[in-house]
């Protein structure tokens, strides 16, 4: 909580749930990434938080940008930063789509199969393009699945391939699964990506870039590594891996810049038991699952919450949201414990709610309004 956001929600007293987003912290977080890997390029993941506020202090900061769609191509051109600057980092394009980012400028592009480098060949012919490789993820509390990147023995053809069909085979990229909190999870990775590069070597073919992904954390309600401890792990085995031949190196932080930039402001609509002898109540908050809080799927992600009661004996809640949903339910395999002098209407603050919070809010489900958004 910063003095900034404490002072809004004093002043402004905005209604309903809402996220407040403190630009100050967004902007030392992206210092901290440029000095803990100055020769590394920072591609912002868009799809964290697009804000027009934020996408346009970090074009104003020198960031780059990784884009998962058109409108959000639109979105970082809105705001003056040039098409060199943006990455089609989705695997997974329409074939008009990658015309129209041609059609924008835009010059770099994912790949994980053969079927995405004959559409990119034929829209955006000579074009640069990355293959995506498979990561396990170990490590992560929002581990991805096998649904983007191939294996890493398949990439070499698929490069190959965009090279024959006029494309420029720039590189490779991986992702390490969102939220890693081990700081050694990108070197078998790197391993993989300096294998590929040796592989396409052979094949005459030079490729430039490594395309390291996200995957920096947030403090939720563990502590997690400094952004610097991650860039020194980082560096070494890109050194390790690569020698004294160093690739282009490319991050794309999405929660690391942003999660920590957010709190949102929450009430209590009822707190209830489900039977006389029940140990555990439960919470009903006017923010749920459906309202921007999708990370609290399976209890993946799990926020800080405070409360102006929180100098009281806790005891251990469900914590559900508003909707007529069974499904909208964030903690109860492993119950929160809050203030049992908490009452119905009280406001509750979640931190760490900057990213994948007002992108994953549903349009009006149930009748409830978007999650609102103040960037101050």
């Amino acid at each position: 909580m910063t003095d900034r956001i404490r002072d809004f929600l004093r002043t402004r007293r905005p209604e309903g749930p809402c996220l407040v987003v403190d630009l100050d912290v967004v902007r030392g977080q992206y210092d901290q990434f440029a000095r803990a890997m100055p020769d590394t390029r920072i591609f912002y993941a868009v799809k964290a938080n697009p804000s027009p506020e934020i996408l346009s202090l970090l074009t104003e900061l020198g960031s780059c940008f990784d884009t998962a769609s058109v409108a959000e191509i639109q979105m970082v051109l809105a705001t003056g930063a040039t098409a060199d600057r943006i990455s089609f980092g989705n695997t997974i394009k329409k074939e008009r789509d990658i015309a129209r980012a041609f059609q924008l400028g835009i010059r770099l592009y994912a790949v994980d199969c053969e079927a995405e480098v004959e559409k990119i060949a034929r829209a955006a012919p000579g074009s640069k393009v990355f293959c995506r490789i498979l990561s396990d993820g170990a490590g992560a509390e929002w581990p991805l699945s096998r649904k983007f990147g191939c294996d890493p023995e398949m990439a070499p053809r698929v490069l190959e391939l965009a090279h024959r069909m006029g494309l420029e085979a720039y590189g490779v990229s991986f992702h390490v699964g969102s939220q890693q909190c081990n700081t050694e999870a990108w070197d078998s990775a790197l391993a993989s990506a300096a294998w590929i590069f040796r592989e396409m070597t052979e094949r005459g073919i030079n490729l430039r870039m490594v395309n390291m992904g996200g995957g920096f954390p947030t403090k939720y309600l563990r502590q997690v590594p400094e952004v610097n401890a991650y860039g020194q792990s980082i560096t070494s085995a890109v050194r390790k891996h690569f020698g004294n031949d160093l690739p282009e190196t490319i991050i794309e932080p999405g929660r690391g810049m942003v999660g920590a930039a957010g709190i949102i402001k929450a009430e209590v609509v009822l707190i209830s038991k489900k039977s006389d002898d029940d140990q555990v109540r439960w919470v009903y908050l006017d923010i749920g699952k459906f309202g921007g809080l999708a990370e609290t799927m399976d209890e993946s992600i799990r926020y800080p919450i405070l409360t102006e009661r929180d100098d009281a004996e806790k005891v251990p809640c469900v914590l559900a949201g508003p909707t007529c949903d069974s499904v909208d339910v964030m903690y109860e395999k492993v119950p929160y414990y809050l203030p049992v002098s908490l009452e119905i209407g009280d406001e509750v603050l979640i931190e760490g709610t900057g990213a994948y919070t007002t992108t994953y809010s549903a349009v009006a489900f149930n009748g409830f309004d978007p999650l609102k958004s103040y960037v101050i």
